[in-house]
Parts: C-alpha cells; structure tokens; sequence
C-alpha cells in the first residue's frame, strides 16, 4: 500500500511521456515527474520518495524532501491566505493547506507558525493545524522523571513555555527555568524535572551534564525517590553516616549533590537534602 504523507520506497514499472510510474508491488501506482526522474535509472530500480496530492488532488510522487511529513510538528512560513484558508511554504512545489477552523489564530502571510501535518480522513488530504495541542496526549505517558526527552517549544503562557515532548506529550518549562532566550518551533534537548499526578510534565532545559559527569547523582536521585523525596545528610554529614546510608565516600557525595543542587533538582539544608517538587 503506498502511503499519502510518508516516505516509500517503491520499483519503478514503466517510463512514460510524463514520468515514471512507480508502485508497491501490489495494486498501488503513483507517478514521479519528469523533473523528479534520476538522470540513470532502470525499469525495476526502487526508489525513495515522498508521496502526496498534487493540485488535481492526485497522488503524486517527488524526490524532495518536505519539512513535515504525516504526523510531524514543524515551524512554517504562510506564503498566503486566501478565502479557503491559508497556505503554507513546507518545501513542495504544492503549498500545505491550513483550513481556518484548524487555525489558533488568524494567520497572515509572511508570518510563521508551528503546526501539525496530518491526513483528514474526510478529505483524505494532508493538512497542517495550528492548533497543537491536540495531538498531544498525557493520558498514557511514556517518560518518566529524570528522563531525558526531545522538546519543540509550542507557545508561551503566562507561567512558562509550553514545548512538544518526544512528539507525543505537552510539557512546561517554567519561567525560572529559563535562562536563555527561546522561540516557537526551537528544537532543543531537556529532562523531565516533575511529573504532576495530573500527569503534567515539568521540563527543565538544564543540561543532564550530572547524569554524565556524576553517575553517583543518579543513585542520589534514585534514593530520595525511593524515601519520599527526602535523605537526612548534607554536606557537613559525617564521612561514616555517608557511607551507612549510601555506601559511597564523602567526598563522592559532595561533589554529586552540588551537581544537583546546581542544576536545581534539590534543595540543601541542616536537615538534609529534598527533591524539589
């Protein structure tokens, strides 16, 4: 079966005045344009290509390689905006179509938006919305605290940055948490700081560096999950107190607990220290 908004890789069959016409090896055909057809090729050769409609609403296949394809987040320029809806610039010679009622707000040519490609099963044509959240879903999570996670930042709130997780969840990045300046459709790495028992993520953007640096961060973190978030030692902890309760030296817990307390995921004080909820 070939697939409208994916890449295939499909044999070409035949060679015709208007280009090749390539297929599945089922009953699906799709034709590549001459101006997509490899200078040296064969009857019989595979090829990966990018299928779509064309402006007869025709699939059709191309070698170019669109910013999004099915499924994907992605940052685009409105070329224009029309009585039907707006259309995008995403790397086809056909503009992406964003109909007004998928639009958060009214777009405008020449301004850039982050939205979703996806196939209306209506139309059975792909479509970009603006309106991203809802294809996130926090319902089922599939990352845990501490878990390091691919973000695209969505839209600022008035408490932080809402972001993409892994293509899948809707997080936050918290205004303290913060410390460089960001934009919509910015693709960054970060770690799960908090997950809330709504199932919000909080996301940090800190750098992991600890978890790289110091494996003995980790184990901490691990032990405080496992006694509520707190451990009653500090950093003026006796060296054998250290060792009954964590088994390591003091000076391995120093160094691994300033990596936490320096990427802010705990707190230090005379009675211990706590995770920072």
């Amino acid at each position: 079966m070939i697939h409208l908004g994916e890449y295939n890789t499909l044999e070409i069959l035949r060679d015709t005045e208007p280009g090749l016409f390539l297929g599945d090896g089922k009953e699906g055909e799709v034709l590549l344009p001459n101006r997509y057809v490899p200078q040296d090729f064969e009857i019989g050769d595979k090829l990966d290509v990018f299928v779509y409609l064309d402006n007869e609403e025709r699939p059709v296949a191309t070698t170019d390689q669109p910013y999004a394809k099915k499924g994907d987040f992605a940052l685009l320029r409105c070329n224009q905006v029309t009585k039907f809806g707006a259309f995008l610039d995403w790397g086809l010679v056909k503009e992406l179509f964003c109909p007004f009622k998928e639009q958060a707000f009214k777009m405008k040519a020449g301004s850039w938006y982050l939205v979703h490609c996806y196939l209306d099963e209506e139309t059975e044509r792909l479509v970009a919305s603006s309106k991203t959240n809802r294809f996130l879903d926090n319902k089922q999570l599939t990352v845990k605290q501490f878990d390091e996670v691919d973000i695209i930042v969505s839209h600022p709130s008035e408490i932080g940055m809402n972001v993409i997780v892994n293509n899948i969840h809707l997080g936050l990045v918290f205004n303290d948490d913060i410390y460089k300046d960001i934009s919509v459709g910015d693709r960054l790495k970060g770690i799960v700081k908090k997950v809330r028992d709504d199932n919000k993520l909080d996301i940090s953007l800190s750098q992991i560096g600890y978890r790289n640096i110091e494996p003995n961060a980790q184990f901490i973190l691990e032990a405080l999950n496992d006694n509520s978030g707190f451990i009653p030692l500090h950093d003026k902890s006796s060296p054998e107190s250290i060792k009954e309760h964590l088994q390591m030296s003091k000076k391995s817990f120093k160094k691994a607990i300033g990596a936490l307390y320096k990427d802010r995921v705990i707190t230090i004080n005379e009675n211990g220290i706590s995770l920072i909820e």
